[in-house]
């Protein structure tokens, strides 16, 4: 590989040096790895599916293909990193990058914005806290749906979204819980292992009741079975306070099925503060956007000023597993900023089953399955 490709040499002054193998590998290796982070950044990135959170409709073990052109790639926040390596070195666990310096937040053009209903890669916002304390784009990597966008106005009542005051579209393969009661004869439960439903064993109580983790089509069909005596889905209830729920305040009666409303920030719109939305926005404002914020009393100060409104630099989304009772999501940890936005999910390319026999590994069924 020449470096100097761009310099003209004199007629008759051409030498026909031989590199050595090393030299060779060399090059083609810098080629790969220059390649490859060049892909890997600008157009589309290989992730696998660690857990449960949005089954069915990502099983663990889904290997996906995400787009960074659909949304725009974004440029390299921490640029010295370790090629390959997100967060974490493999072998020493020590960290796989240095944020000695970090540049600022950009992004090159995108086929769309993010959309309702889309299944998003983003960094989990979480992770800027102590002890992690990682740069924005070193944060670990997460898969959920997007619920709402910058300006939408979102309640989750009994495990139904809505947005903007309209009911949104549920997940085709969502998840949710359901009690199921017998006429008193035992639940059959390999045959719910066959129809890969989970049974919550701690939730189980006689043998002829049980809680199960399942989608729609499944409660129904299970719903039809003689011995079954009612399939009722399970919800929180309303008003009833949970303080693992953002914003994690006991003025906001809120909880895993009932959210909101809230109101997603958008770039340049600008909210009345108070000390009856200080808490919903107060992340926000100080963790994604830099700013100093307290309040004292009934007055907020930002950036040491006092100020009764604040006008936000980032869009920010709201993020929700399909699985809605086993899915970390902004139920508890509230807004994803934009600049924490990876990519789209585009479809399964690999899925491999871990429970499977030595002959049925491979999920041949979701080979090449788009994601909606």
């Amino acid at each position: 590989m020449s470096y100097k490709f761009w310099q003209k040499k004199s007629p008759g002054t051409e030498t026909k040096v031989r590199k050595s193998a090393s030299r060779e590998w060399l090059d083609a290796i810098v080629f790969a790895v220059v390649a490859a982070t060049l892909i890997r950044g600008l157009f589309i990135e290989a992730y696998v599916i660690p857990s449960g959170s949005m089954e069915k409709t990502l099983l663990v073990g889904d290997f996906l293909f995400v787009s960074k052109v659909n949304y725009g790639a974004r440029t390299p926040i921490t640029p010295v990193a370790f090629p390959f390596a997100h967060h974490t070195m493999p072998i020493t666990g020590t960290k796989a990058y240095w944020d000695g310096i970090q540049w600022d937040y950009h992004r090159l053009p995108g086929l769309s914005e993010v959309k309702k209903q889309d299944v998003v890669v983003f960094n989990y916002p979480m992770d800027a806290d102590a002890p992690l304390n990682r740069p924005v784009d070193k944060r670990e990597n997460y898969i959920k749906r997007c619920q709402a966008v910058a300006g939408d106005t979102l309640r989750v009542i009994n495990g139904q979204v809505y947005i903007n005051g309209k009911a949104a579209e549920n997940p085709q393969f969502g998840q949710g819980e359901y009690y199921v009661k017998t006429d008193g004869t035992d639940l059959n439960i390999e045959s719910v292992k066959e129809m890969h439903i989970e049974l919550s064993g701690s939730d189980r109580g006689e043998p002829n009741e049980a809680i199960f983790t399942m989608t729609r089509e499944q409660a129904e069909i299970i719903r039809k079975w003689p011995i079954v005596k009612s399939v009722t889905p399970r919800f929180a209830p309303l008003n009833a306070y949970d303080p693992s729920i953002f914003p994690h305040d006991p003025n906001f009666k809120w909880n895993v099925d009932n959210v909101g409303p809230i109101i997603m920030p958008k770039k340049d719109w600008t909210v009345k503060l108070d000390k009856s939305n200080y808490p919903l926005y107060e992340r926000a404002i100080s963790v994604y956007e830099g700013n100093k914020i307290q309040k004292q009393g009934n007055q907020i100060f930002i950036n040491g000023k006092q100020t009764d409104s604040y006008t936000f630099k980032l869009n920010y989304y709201w993020m929700m597993g399909d699985n809605r009772h086993n899915s970390a999501d902004s139920r508890y940890w509230g807004f994803v900023p934009e600049d924490h936005i990876v990519g789209k999910a585009l479809f399964v390319w690999m899925s491999y089953d871990t429970e499977g026999t030595l002959f049925n590994k491979i999920r041949w069924s979701r080979l090449l399955r788009g994601i909606h």
